[in-house]
């Protein structure tokens, strides 16, 4: 695979999107309504748009394409670092190889079982799993052993990760045929930035300077079998409108060469490190409102994928961008190895970035189901195949929430039952009721009563 992102491409889209007429972005907005997703001029109109009337319509069209493919459910997971050494030198990272005053840290397998239990007792059943790039510290057969350790480890009242997703630097496909063999979900990785001056600037050294081998690796994972993989740009690093075209190009550029597009795509921004000088001072900082708006965008582009936040944010604007798109977030995180399980104030020390989001994942659960959001911990479409085109073909329509809302149901009533406080299962009792109610097929009503009523009774694990 060669480079396929054009910088003067990308840059001419929005210089012809300056300054848009009202009726073509009326018009854009009406097409995106019928969930086919926007071509890149189309969203460089989008992103060129600063009128608060265009701008409000583009967040209420985005609001709604989410309930229709999603509904209002949102999917909880915890990172968990397993290794912080590593050979590149990302200016805007924390476990950068400069960093001489990082705690380094790579975990043992009983040190990685020890943080997945403290993990479970929180309630989670997802993880996505991660570690610095290096040859001997995080290699790849270190990381497949972790991902066995992470399975096979069980704490009281049920706990246990139902599926781990990964982020970890790029491969060969023969490297990534052993990855899938060990049982992972979804494959992320973020380009951090489609624009390869500042791509050049922000990695100076280490294998991550190869910006083509790093854009092509979810070909290479799509060709070793991973259905699913997860797309990303660190927000702050160039023009937050070039970096959502570089990721729609990228979306595209899959689905056209490997028949299906990206299952999730991330939005980070940046957040402060230690020694990491353009995580300190972003060289183009985002605002909080061109990051709704930014979202809200992407919805409208590519409405089929999954969207993940991160606790990066404050929980202040992770309630103002829920609606706008995300369907998953993390809860409760950590960035630095050890993290769970120490919960020590020299984190920092370790860390990969600072964290927006302090709240325990109780916290952020009793305040989503406040909102009236679903809190899920759903990993049923993984485990029965309902992954790459068949995931695709149930989520373009917006069939897929049919499967998400009633899995979303039973595995947060899992939650009240065995993690929640007080006053979180008595929200979500009634969160839960009112569900029911709303629930318009009286067979599937039936079903889902009957199926709570086994959880409640003490089995686990239901998914349709």
């Amino acid at each position: 695979m060669k480079d396929f992102i054009r910088d003067t491409e990308i840059e001419e889209l929005l210089r012809k999107a300056d300054s848009p007429d009202k009726k073509q972005i009326l018009d854009i907005i009406e097409k995106s309504k019928e969930l086919k997703g926007l071509a890149p001029e189309e969203t460089a109109l989008l992103l060129q748009t600063d009128d608060p009337e265009l701008i409000l319509a583009i967040s209420e069209t985005a609001r709604e394409i989410k309930q229709r493919i999603y509904g209002n459910r949102l999917v909880l997971f915890a990172p968990l670092y397993i290794a912080n050494y590593c050979s590149n030198n990302c200016l805007y990272c924390g476990f950068r190889k400069d960093n001489k005053e990082l705690s380094r840290v790579s975990l043992t397998m009983e040190q990685i079982a020890e943080e997945v239990r403290a993990i479970e007792r929180e309630g989670h059943k997802r993880l996505l799993m991660l570690c610095g790039e290096h040859l001997t510290r995080s290699s790849l057969d270190y990381f497949i052993e972790a991902i066995k350790t992470a399975y096979d480890t069980r704490t009281e009242r049920g706990g246990e990760i139902r599926r781990i997703n990964v982020e970890i630097a790029p491969m060969s496909v023969p490297d990534f045929k052993r990855l899938k063999a060990a049982n992972i979900g979804t494959y992320v990785l973020f380009q951090e930035t489609y624009h390869h001056k500042t791509y050049q600037t922000m990695h100076p050294t280490g294998p991550k300077a190869d910006f083509a081998r790093r854009l092509t690796a979810m070909h290479r994972a799509q060709e070793a079998g991973i259905n699913d993989v997860g797309l990303g740009a660190l927000f702050g690093l160039y023009d937050y409108r070039y970096e959502v075209l570089g990721l729609l190009i990228h979306a595209r550029t899959l689905e056209a060469d490997c028949g299906v597009g990206p299952h999730t795509i991330s939005v980070p921004r940046l957040e402060p490190a230690l020694n990491a000088p353009a995580a300190i001072k972003p060289p183009r900082p985002v605002s909080d409102e061109d990051f709704k708006k930014l979202v809200a965008v992407i919805r409208m582009a590519v409405p089929y994928t999954g969207m993940i936040l991160s606790t990066r944010e404050s929980p202040e604007i992770r309630t103002a961008v829920f609606e706008l798109g995300i369907s998953q977030i993390s809860a409760g995180s950590r960035t630095n190895p050890g993290g769970y399980s120490e919960n020590s104030s020299e984190g920092f020390r370790a860390a990969q970035f600072n964290l927006g989001d302090t709240r325990t994942t109780d916290e952020v659960i009793h305040d989503i189901t406040k909102k009236g959001h679903i809190p899920s911990f759903c990993t049923a479409c993984y485990r029965l195949g309902r992954t790459g085109g068949d995931f695709m073909d149930l989520a373009k329509p917006g069939l897929i929430q049919h499967f998400c809302r009633s899995n979303a149901m039973m595995t947060f009533k899992e939650y009240l039952m065995d993690y929640a406080s007080p006053r979180t299962r008595k929200l979500g009792e009634q969160l839960l009721t009112r569900l029911l109610e709303e629930t318009e097929k009286p067979e599937t009503r039936r079903t889902l009563t009957e199926r709570l009523e086994r959880i409640e009774k003490g089995e686990r694990d239901i998914f349709i």
